[in-house]
């Protein structure tokens, strides 16, 4: 069963998500929903309605399938081109975007984000309005902060809370805590350490004399 605490000490999307993100409305033109994704450095926009709510997503692969003419140089004779190339990010968009919510549980969007084709989620609130993004550049640079800046934090964290004497060491993520013979709040440390961005693993045990 899961605790309170367990629950209290998940890590949940809104830890990791881009705030105030970039999005197009479905009138937006694809030139300056183009020009955005290269200037945010960005696979994917949200679509949002007028009123903030999130009715679709276009990514990169939408705005540029059709876009470019063929080169006339490549055949003999060249077709005649009977494109009609799309004006609006409405004509291209997807309609039914996969989205989380702030307070969903890392695991779950990170679930998404790795079983199915899309590569960032939208953030909603209960009324469908755009809260942030979660995208898989965002759990990247979650997993690859620095062991040394995981070690600092889960240290300050233990010792603002009142854990004093314990020990802290991270390698790769992986994070080991010793603390003080003979202290009952070794579950205690380990919930508070997986809360911390970047740790992949948690070890605590009470057999260091302080």
């Amino acid at each position: 069963m899961t605790t309170t605490r367990e629950r209290e000490n998940t890590m949940l999307v809104r830890d990791v998500m881009t705030t105030e993100p970039a999005s197009v409305q479905p009138g937006t033109t694809i030139k300056a929903a183009l020009r955005l994704l290269a200037e945010r450095r960005v696979t994917a926009l949200p679509v949002v309605t007028p009123n903030g709510q999130v009715c679709g997503v276009v990514s990169e692969a939408d705005l540029i399938r059709d876009l470019l003419p063929r080169d006339p140089r490549t055949q003999e004779i060249p077709p005649a081109d009977t494109r009609i190339p799309a004006q609006r990010v409405g004509d291209v968009m997807s309609g039914h975007p996969v989205t989380v919510h702030a307070d969903t549980d890392l695991v779950e969007a990170v679930d998404l984000l790795t079983s199915t084709t899309v590569k960032s989620l939208p953030v909603v609130d209960r009324h469908g309005q755009l809260e942030g993004v979660l995208s898989r550049s965002d759990i990247v640079r979650l997993l690859a902060r620095a062991d040394e800046d995981i070690e600092r934090q889960i240290d300050d964290l233990l010792r603002s809370t009142g854990l004093e004497g314990w020990f802290v060491q991270v390698t790769d993520g992986n994070v080991t805590l010793v603390g003080p013979e003979g202290t009952r709040d070794a579950v205690v440390a380990r919930l508070l350490a997986e809360t911390v961005p970047g740790v992949i693993e948690v070890s605590a045990r009470t057999d260091r004399v302080s």
